[in-house]
């Protein structure tokens, strides 16, 4: 008998998880190992699970699915990532895929294309749907690179901090849900936004809303 692939689903609403969850179990090749409500779940339980494949929002609290994928891609590195979302432009492809994720399906499409995407990227292929692959081309046909995008030059901790003040949150929850002193959220601050060349808490969450980076 063949070893059904096990998946894990990230997405901050029960209701998407939840039907999510029903379509996979309906399917006798996929064994559900786990859910997950936000980012820093999803890691901690892929971390846990070792699952073959992750089914990923991009837009979750705490810890976006982007800085996820990056965080499961690093510590296992055979765990395909499976990115589902509403956004179809470009740059959010592109991202992903600087990300680790091996698929891209967008969430308006049908329940036989997460099911075919999910096949796809655990026998070791890339699956993007229609939309994701006219990104794709496009961006190759214009010499395969995108424009440098700041976001991704930010720490892992620096993502982080981003994450929770976009999320309103102050400094001093910050500190405490971190774990760390006001004072170094305040640098974090400080220095992320002169990266992402942005100057106030409106300026950055703009920023965050244009690249679907909030929950």
């Amino acid at each position: 008998m063949m070893a059904k692939t096990r998946v894990l689903v990230a997405d901050d609403h029960t209701m998407i998880r939840q039907g999510l969850i029903s379509i996979l179990r309906a399917q006798d090749e996929f064994e559900v190992v786990g859910e997950a409500k936000d980012g820093n779940e999803a890691v901690e339980k892929a971390l846990g699970s070792r699952p073959d494949v992750v089914v990923l929002d991009l837009s979750m609290p705490r810890l976006n699915g982007l800085e996820a994928a990056r965080r499961i891609r690093k510590a296992l590195p055979r765990t395909r990532i499976l990115v589902l979302t509403m956004h179809d432009d470009e740059e959010y492809v592109l991202r992903t895929v600087r990300a680790g994720a091996s698929g891209y399906v967008v969430k308006d499409g049908a329940a036989s294309e997460l099911v075919a995407a999910i096949r796809a990227v655990s026998a070791g292929q890339g699956y993007f749907g229609p939309q994701a692959s006219r990104a794709l081309a496009d961006t190759y046909e214009r010499g395969g690179l995108a424009p440098d995008d700041p976001y991704e030059r930010l720490t892992a901790r620096e993502r982080e901090v981003f994450q929770l003040l976009v999320e309103g949150r102050t400094n001093a929850q910050v500190a405490e849900i971190l774990f760390i002193s006001p004072k170094t959220v305040d640098n974090h601050r400080t220095h992320l936004m002169a990266r992402l060349g942005v100057h106030s808490t409106a300026e950055l969450i703009r920023f965050a809303a244009r690249r679907g980076l909030l929950a």
